[in-house]
């Protein structure tokens, strides 16, 4: 199987959790899967960065903008992959450009179009972790563009798609899809499985599991998104086009 495996910023924020992304990444290399990383910046800094630009200048260019927060993405990009090759897993980082993933050119906020060149594939079949740095891609020009909030989200499933992987994982600080944020409502109920409609309305309301534009991409390409937890075990919620057409027990932990 090809498997897309998504790390949020808190999965990512200390050395161990980096430890344990490339881990899970390496258990599933290790039983004949090929496995493609996309990361987010370590933690908050995405908005240290942007507290950083502002001391600078009050009304930044939003070329320079993007060249310079895309930086904290290819940083958790090379870390993660210095943690698998430390676990002994032959990985390779990438930037959005360097893995080709080709978008328009609205700086700040860009959408993706599609991939271009075999990059991701030819690392795949040279038996390597491929770790791609999200929220970011590159436009006609040869400019680094990023993809807005939540846009590590819109690369793995973007990266799923164009490359017809079998399951999208984003692992993430909630265990799964609720009807209600279960940080603020402990009466919160989680989905075992979720349409892509429905998950687009929650994600279009203010839930932030995942960005709508990565839920869209998803129904678009039919591709099967599994949210899970970085912390804690469990199948987590399938978000697909009919509820019942995969059972998440089927994929590998």
């Amino acid at each position: 199987m090809l498997i897309v495996q998504k790390f949020g910023g808190s999965s990512l924020a200390t050395a161990d959790r980096i430890r344990m992304a490339a881990g899970r990444c390496a258990s599933l290399i290790r039983r004949g899967h090929q496995v493609v990383a996309v990361v987010s910046a370590q933690g908050d800094t995405t908005d240290e960065l942007l507290a950083r630009a502002a001391e600078i200048s009050a009304a930044p260019s939003p070329r320079e903008t993007d060249a310079y927060l895309a930086a904290g993405e290819q940083m958790s990009a090379g870390l993660t992959a210095m943690a698998a090759q430390a676990q002994g897993i032959p990985a390779v980082s990438l930037t959005g450009a360097q893995a080709g993933l080709l978008t328009d050119g609205v700086y700040g906020n860009a959408r993706v179009l599609g991939l271009r060149g075999d990059r991701i594939r030819r690392e795949l079949d040279g038996g390597k972790l491929v770790v791609v740095a999200g929220f970011q891609g590159v436009n006609d020009a040869g400019d680094i563009t990023t993809l807005g909030r939540g846009g590590s989200d819109t690369t793995a499933v973007a990266l799923a798609a164009f490359l017809k992987a079998d399951l999208c994982r984003i692992y993430t600080d909630v265990d799964g899809v609720y009807d209600r944020d279960p940080r603020l409502y402990p009466d919160a109920v989680k989905y075992p499985r979720i349409s892509y409609d429905a998950m687009l309305a929650l994600a279009r309301q203010g839930a932030q599991v995942l960005h709508d534009r990565s839920v869209e991409l998803a129904r678009q390409y039919r591709v099967p998104v599994q949210v899970l937890s970085s912390f804690r075990p469990g199948p987590g919620t399938m978000v697909l086009e009919d509820s019942a057409q995969i059972r998440p027990d089927l994929f590998p932990q």
